[in-house]
Order: structure tokens, then C-alpha cells, then sequence
């Protein structure tokens, strides 16, 4: 085990002097997400405190197996908490509508793992060098000595294995094998988390799919893919925005691409960006933080006002700069 945190001690310390709880998490949410919420949602239920988990979005499809019970649920104006713990959120925007939400509160602490965390809470426990949030919040319980259940293990497997690409991105380090390795011992279901998370997709995955492999394009001697999701993509394949979770890796996987970029249309003058890189010589948070985003060294986004001609045009030149600079 790590040497212990005071920053943990804090935590718990206003955690012991709470009753009542609410788990956030950001807009959009990923397997580290939804895991880490539900996973300290269960283990503070079973410590006996009163708890909600809101998220602006509810819980993607593929994700669904962790949370039978339907903890996770939208935000309800005029509560009031003693403690709100966000986990994976990297500012108070991410929160999104949720933000609004929570301001009758006493304590306010962050959990997460993002270098571009802007540590906007009462309590800020930022440790950048996890891969995941599901790490810190598996730490968490284990310093409180907590019980991790099998329905914990299974949520923050999820968290752990989803945010380092089923432990294949350079992120990934020795103790995130014996923290995975760990959670197995706790109960954790290793097939079903497989079959539900990386192998179960909708017809309208594969067809959004398909339109990415005939419209990806490729710049600057190939060293970057990129691609767009419009409105009417999704609409013709039936598909919905979480359809589109993972889909930048099939192109990051071409072997002469070194940064992946997928451009989203959220409104007429706003573009999602998400970008990925596979050189440690191309850090994409920087390159995210230029346009008001950020994210890890390989994994970054950012929200881009704007036409659509011109967010393409400043993040392509924004991307072959960084290129160019790592030669």
C-alpha cells in the first residue's frame, strides 16, 4: 500500500461529520465515472450515511449492469447536503447542470485525476498520476477500511480498466495491475464486465462505425486521422451521442497516426473536440488547453465556439505544430 495521504484524512475526517451525500460526476460520463460515483455511493450506503448520485446524462447503455438498482439519477433543485463529493470532474463546468444543483451544501470535495483538474472545491484530492479516478477512490476505501463488495469490486474495475484502454495506454502502471488484481480478490467479475463493456455493442454503434471508416481523413504524411460526427449522423444510424464512446481508437490504431482527433457538432457554432495521441513527444492537453479544454498528456477535449470550417482548420494547424515541434 502507498505511503498514507493527510489529504485522505481530511476527506474522511469530513466525510465521518456528514450524514447526508451527493455523488457527482461530469457530463457525458465514461466507465471512470460512472464506476468511481457508484462505487462510493455503495460504500458510503454501507457505512449507513444517506446518499444520492446525480449526473446530468444518467448512465450510458454498455455501463447499465453496474447500477441495477438506479442509483445514479438526474439533479433535483432545492436539497441540501451536508457533503458533495465530485469524482472525475475536472472543473465545476464539467458538472454541467448538476452545478446548479448543489450549491445548498457544507462541505465540498473533488476527487480526480486530470492534470487540468482547476481544484474548484472545498476539498481538492488531484493526484495526476493515476490513470484513473477509480484508483484514488479504491485507495479511499481501503484507508477507511471499508468493505469493497463484489458490486464495488465490479464498479471500480470498470473505472480502472476503461480509463487506461483495458490497461494498454502508457498511463498504466504497476499498481494499477495489483489495484485490478485486487479488486478481483473482492469479487469483481472479470467476464461479465468484459462482455458488457468490450464486447456487447448496438447495431447502431457498428453503423456510426462504418460512417467513420468511410469518412475518416488523414493529414500532414498521415500523422493525423481525423473525423466528423454531425447531427444527422447519428439520426441516420439511429445511434446517440454514447454510440460514440471509443470510436477515435479505431482510427488512433492506424499504425502511421500519431494524433486522433474527432470533431462533434453540438450546435451550429459549437464543436466538441476530443483528441488522442500516441507519442509521448505530443502531449494533446496542451493542444486542448489552447481552445479552453484539457484532459491527460494522451487523452484530452475541449468545446470549440465557433463555425465548424474554422474549429477544424485552428485544431488541425494547432495539432502539426505540436507535431512538428516533437521532431
Amino acid at each position: 500500500m502507498k505511503p498514507h495521504l493527510k489529504i485522505i484524512d481530511r476527506i474522511l475526517e469530513g466525510i465521518q461529520s456528514s450524514r447526508t451525500f451527493c455523488i457527482v460526476g461530469h457530463v457525458r460520463p465514461d466507465g471512470d465515472c460512472i464506476g468511481s460515483q457508484l462505487g462510493l455511493t455503495l460504500a458510503l450506503k454501507n457505512e449507513g450515511k444517506k446518499v444520492v448520485c446525480w449526473n446530468e446524462d444518467g448512465v450510458p447503455d454498455k455501463l447499465a449492469f453496474l447500477d441495477p438498482d438506479h442509483l445514479v439519477t438526474r439533479p433535483r433543485r432545492g436539497m441540501e447536503f451536508d457533503c458533495v463529493i465530485a469524482t472525475d470532474a475536472a472543473s465545476f463546468e464539467r458538472l454541467g447542470k448538476v452545478g446548479a444543483c448543489i450549491g445548498n451544501r457544507k462541505l465540498f470535495i473533488n476527487i480526480d485525476h486530470h492534470k487540468s483538474n482547476t481544484r474548484y472545491a472545498d476539498i481538492n484530492w488531484v493526484s495526476a498520476k493515476e490513470p484513473s479516478s477509480g484508483e484514488i477512490i479504491f485507495r479511499l476505501l481501503k484507508t477507511a477500511n471499508w468493505p469493497i463488495t463484489p458490486q464495488i469490486a465490479d464498479c471500480l474495475f470498470t473505472a480502472v480498466s476503461t480509463d487506461t484502454g483495458s490497461f494498454q495506454y502508457p498511463s498504466t502502471r504497476p499498481s494499477t495491475y495489483n489495484v485490478a488484481g485486487e479488486l478481483v480478490k473482492r469479487g469483481a467479475n472479470l467476464a461479465k464486465i468484459c462482455d458488457e463493456v468490450y464486447q456487447s455493442y448496438p447495431l447502431s454503434r457498428v453503423r456510426l462505425l462504418q460512417h467513420v471508416y468511410n469518412h475518416f481523413r488523414l493529414a500532414h504524411d498521415n500523422q493525423i486521422a481525423y473525423f466528423w460526427l454531425r447531427k444527422a449522423d447519428f439520426v441516420r444510424t439511429g445511434a446517440d451521442t454514447d454510440d460514440s464512446e471509443g470510436l477515435i481508437d479505431h482510427i488512433r490504431a492506424i499504425e502511421p497516426v500519431v494524433v486522433a482527433c474527432v470533431f462533434e457538432e453540438l450546435g451550429p457554432d459549437l464543436t466538441r473536440i476530443s483528441l488522442r495521441s500516441k507519442s509521448d513527444k505530443v502531449n494533446v492537453n496542451e493542444i486542448a488547453a489552447e481552445f479552453g479544454g484539457g484532459g491527460h498528456m494522451a487523452a484530452a477535449g475541449a468545446r470549440i465556439p465557433g463555425s465548424p470550417a474554422s474549429a477544424q482548420r485552428r485544431v488541425i494547424a494547432a495539432v502539426k505544430k505540436a507535431l512538428d515541434a516533437a521532431h
